[in-house]
This record gives structure tokens, sequence and C-alpha cells, in this order.
């Protein structure tokens, strides 16, 4: 279900297609270094028909919340229990993001818990970026997740901690996160439009649910056989709450038990 597939260029885009979203990135003056990204992505006809068909979509969006696809950075945060993952926004210039789109998780393999080896079938937890755009997904667009990241690697004993986690299109997965092939196509091209604008790093934070005290009270006490499980998860509070005070993005670090230290 995670297959990655090879990335082949598909021909050149038909001019003219895209003319408000691209009206907009060069009223903003972006310059060829910059849209480089942008023009190798529309070489894929995914990519094409994703911003033939979510155009006003995203226009609309941004719009209404004082953004534009020339000026944006995204932020994504994704809650396991609720299966809800949702995106974040700010222009280049703001330190706070802010909550712009809310998308349904539309399946999730395993069971609440971090993912610690290959084949456990687990969604990951903890803080991430994207690492990879796959405009020729098997499961039509794929934004690649750095899993294992050095938190895991650390906390982790298994000889194969597994990989190729991704938000992805389609309604099946092990151990991804799919939120069906047409809003793939919205969350693809806000990852497109901020990597294009300069955001190099793109965080997406995971949850196993939305950690607020009542939340967090609850699930100790269910999972109260398995404390290591949560003293992790008192751990990743610790994250949630920081990001939902400030919505700044997080600076963190493992230590030699892979557990995060925020800075």
């Amino acid at each position: 279900m995670r297959k990655k597939m090879g990335i082949r260029y598909m021909g050149a885009a038909r001019p003219g297609v895209f003319a408000p979203l691209l009206a907009a990135l060069l009223l903003a003056g972006c310059g060829d270094a910059q849209s480089t990204f942008l023009e190798n992505q529309k070489k894929y006809a995914r990519v094409r028909g994703a911003m033939e068909e979510k155009s006003s979509v995203l226009t609309r969006t941004l719009t209404e919340n004082g953004l534009s696809v020339s000026d944006l950075n995204i932020l994504i945060v994704a809650y396991k229990d609720e299966s809800i993952l949702e995106l974040y926004a700010k222009s280049r210039a703001e330190k706070a993001y802010r909550p712009i789109k809310t998308y349904r998780i539309a399946a999730r393999s395993g069971v609440l818990g971090p993912k610690s080896e290959q084949g456990d079938f687990q969604v990951p937890e903890g803080f991430y970026r994207i690492d990879r755009f796959n405009p020729a997904s098997q499961f039509h667009l794929s934004l690649g997740i750095n899993y294992p990241n050095s938190a895991d690697r650390r906390r982790s004993h298994a000889g194969k901690l597994g990989g190729d986690i991704f938000i992805h299109g389609a309604s099946v997965t092990i151990g991804c996160l799919p939120i069906t092939d047409d809003k793939i196509k919205e969350l693809y091209l806000y990852a497109v439009f901020a990597r294009n604008g300069g955001q190099s790093t793109i965080p997406v934070y995971i949850f196993p649910f939305s950690m607020n005290d009542a939340n967090m009270n609850t699930f100790a006490r269910r999972y109260a056989a398995d404390p290591s499980l949560v003293a992790f998860w008192r751990n990743l509070k610790q994250g949630f709450d920081l990001f939902m005070t400030n919505k700044i993005p997080l600076a963190v670090a493992p230590d030699t038990n892979g557990h995060y230290i925020y800075r």
C-alpha cells in the first residue's frame, strides 16, 4: 500500500490552462529560481489536472484567510483517533499559523501508539516534515513523511523500522494517511505552492488524538497498563500544548531515549 513509484516527466504543461493561479504568481514577481519547482510539477498530468480542477477552491480559501499562492507557508496536523487532518497556513512574514482547512482521514491501519518497526501496520506519531513529492503515486498524488526520524531511530530497538509513509489519495492504507483522490489534489497543491515560494521545511505533526487535558487524562487511564506508551504521549503533549498556545513551528530534538526535547 505504501509503495513509492519512480518519478518520470510526462511532457510539458499546456499554455494558458492555469491562468488564475499562475497570474497570482507572476504578479507577485516570483523569479525563475522560485518557479522551477512549480514548473517541474506541472510536467505531470495529475498535477495539471489538479490545478484545473482545484484552482478556484484554493484561491477562494486563501483569499478568505488573507493569503495567496505566491506568499504561502503551510503546516499539517493529524489526529489519528479523530481521523482528522488539519491544514494550517500563514504568509512568509507572519510568525503564527492559523487553521484554514480540515480534511477527513479516509482510513487508518494499526492502533493508537507510535510506529516502531517495519510491518507493524502503525501510523507514526511525532513531529515530522514533508520530504518527498510524488506526482505519479500509486495513490494518485502523495506527500512523503520523513519517518523514521531521529527520535524514532533512538526509541525503537527493531532491526528494520520501515518507511515510505505518505499522505496520499484513495481510501485504503497500510500505515499512511489517505484523504481520498479528491482531497489530495488540494493538499498537494497547497504544498507545491508553499515549496515553490521558498518553504523548504513543511512540518507534519501526527498526534494519537487531540491532546487537550481531558483527552490526555482519558487515554492515560485507558492505557494505564502500558506506562511507557503513556509517558511517550505525555511527551508529545508538551509539543501539542506549545504549538496550540503559540501556533509557531516547534524546534525539537530527541534525547537519548527518543523522547522529544522542545527548544
